[in-house]
């Protein structure tokens, strides 16, 4: 990568997208945290209509998807790592895996190692843009693999669960 001319309005440019993927991160995380905590409350709600014939089956359809959906939401919000090994290739600036900007690519380095890497990136605008330009990308990645997804997935269980939750009773009413 090579940047011909680092200026203000590239900084500007990365600081601005990397504000939108932590508030992208945010969002994640509070839809995630709601749905956790609707599904964790409708499941004590629905357990007192297991005794009663009529509403056990819908019941428990809800109580299985609203697990599901607690299940999926939990795993959303849970802060994952993927630590690097850290041999001497891992914790090369250039490597494609490494991120000296994400402490989860720096922390198993020593402190003068840090230091070294960190002088090397800020003493060149080019590898200095490239780091952040991994960054986004990491982080845009992670938002849509460890996050968005298992959100997606929580808010689909908790619908297909009501959905068929409620049809089993409308079908087990007219039976």
């Amino acid at each position: 990568m090579e940047i011909k001319q680092p200026e203000e309005h590239l900084d500007q440019m990365i600081r601005q997208t990397r504000a939108h993927h932590v508030q992208l991160s945010l969002m994640a995380d509070t839809k995630a945290n709601m749905m956790l905590t609707i599904a964790s409350l409708l499941v004590p709600l629905s357990i007192r209509f297991l005794n009663d014939p009529q509403y056990r089956l819908p019941a428990m359809i809800m109580i299985s998807f609203c697990m599901l959906t607690v299940v999926l939401s939990a795993y959303a919000a849970m802060p994952k790592i993927r630590w690097l090994k850290n041999t001497g290739a891992d914790s090369n600036l250039k490597h494609p895996m490494f991120n000296i900007l994400f402490f989860g690519s720096f922390l198993k380095m020593s402190y003068p190692d840090f230091i070294d890497s960190m002088e090397e990136l800020m003493n060149d605008h080019n590898l200095s843009y490239e780091a952040q330009l991994r960054e986004l990308y990491t982080m845009g990645s992670y938002l849509e693999q460890r996050k968005y997804r298992f959100v997606r997935l929580a808010y689909m269980a908790f619908i297909s669960g009501a959905v068929i939750s409620s049809t089993a009773y409308i079908v087990g009413s007219f039976t």
